[in-house]
């Protein structure tokens, strides 16, 4: 079946369709990983837009639910140059085709990812449309993607109410860390992270007011990654405020470093075309060390605005020198705008979980 990928600029991409066969309106970002197609399409990060893989094979493997970063795919649609209809790999359960259609998530293929991807970075990020109607005027569509906006996107994809993660295995003579997970949109390798290295993960909607969440005594605290438009989440940024007067250790990833941010009287900033991909150098401004992470974000940090007595830039982006992480003056905490957790991505930046420990352990 014929598709078509209309974008708000009046471009147009002709190709085929792949998944649901239903029309849909998103923001369309590209990610430039060669792997981790899965991880991609069920990191909660992604909802409200559409995705264009740069790879040009897509779906060898197959679906591999063990490797699904939440329950659900939360991507709006899905833009690849080839998918492979016949995977091979003894853990596949599935056919990436299967999977997009049973999950009512409508793709496009054949059309040249190449050209598209280009046309993001030039023009920048820009809403558009994935349809199998062939418009003979698509000034009425077009309108409609002017008008999209990525809303409401945390709440859609926070947990509903509180969990307890117990851990995966306690040293012996080692009483497991009690970490409060703040869920803005978590990938689940962030508490799988924190559940292998012997913590107890008490997980809680966005929504939770920060009493709620000191009130377990917790020894750390995460503030994990998430979709949307940073500066909207207003009620949030009030309780990471309260957070942040508490004397509690706090580790934050993406969303929750911008949110920490604006807690602390920063701004946030969109980026012309973000940043989503397993191959992204980040220098250690401490060290100097260049490290190779995962990202998944279309803001930033405008770290002009931090008063440096309240956090100083610990991370910075080599390509193009934006903000990738803070440290807080007198304060037991750090945040990063990458993925420690990685899923998919190297793992380079793992040992940031085991700073999160030394800081609850030197707290303790």
């Amino acid at each position: 079946m014929k598709a078509f990928l209309i974008l708000e600029d009046g471009t147009v991409f002709t190709g085929t369709s792949i998944g649901s066969p239903k029309e849909v309106i998103s923001e369309i970002v590209f990610n430039t990983s060669m792997t981790g197609y899965l991880e991609v399409l069920t990191d909660p990060s992604y909802a409200g837009q559409a995705v264009v893989m740069t790879y040009p094979l897509i779906g060898n493997y197959g679906i591999c639910k063990k490797d699904m970063e939440s329950k659900k795919p939360w991507v709006e649609g899905y833009i690849v140059r080839e998918l492979s209809r016949i995977p091979s790999n003894f853990r596949s359960e599935e056919s990436i085709q299967h999977f997009l259609t049973s999950n009512d998530i409508p793709g496009i293929c054949h059309i040249d990812t190449r050209s598209l991807t280009k046309l993001l970075r030039e023009k920048g990020t820009m809403n558009g449309m994935i349809t199998t109607k062939e418009y003979a005027d698509i000034s009425e569509p077009v309108s409609r993607m002017k008008a999209y906006r990525v809303e409401g996107a945390v709440a859609k994809t926070s947990v509903k109410e509180v969990c307890v993660l117990e851990a995966e295995e306690v040293r012996p003579g080692k009483e497991g860390k009690r970490v409060a997970l703040l869920d803005l949109g978590a990938k689940d390798n962030i508490a799988r992270s924190l559940l292998k290295r012997g913590c107890q993960v008490t997980v809680y909607p966005a929504w939770t007011k920060a009493e709620e969440i000191l009130a377990g005594n917790p020894d750390g605290i995460m503030l994990s990654n998430g979709p949307g438009v940073p500066a909207e989440n207003v009620e949030i940024i009030r309780e990471i405020r309260k957070l942040y007067a508490a004397d509690v250790p706090i580790f934050a990833i993406c969303l929750g470093h911008q949110l920490m941010a604006l807690a602390a009287g920063a701004s946030t900033y969109k980026l012309k075309y973000g940043h989503r991909g397993g191959n992204h150098p980040v220098k250690d401004l401490e060290t100097g060390r260049v490290y190779i992470t995962s990202q998944n974000h279309g803001y930033a940090v405008d770290v002009s605005g931090i008063d440096p007595k309240v956090a100083v830039p610990a991370f910075v982006n080599v390509n193009d020198g934006t903000n990738e992480g803070l440290a807080y003056v007198g304060k037991n905490i750090f945040t990063v705008q990458y993925h420690p957790e990685a899923c998919p991505g190297p793992l380079d930046s793992g040992y940031l979980f085991d700073r999160f420990l030394t800081m609850m352990e030197v707290k303790r």
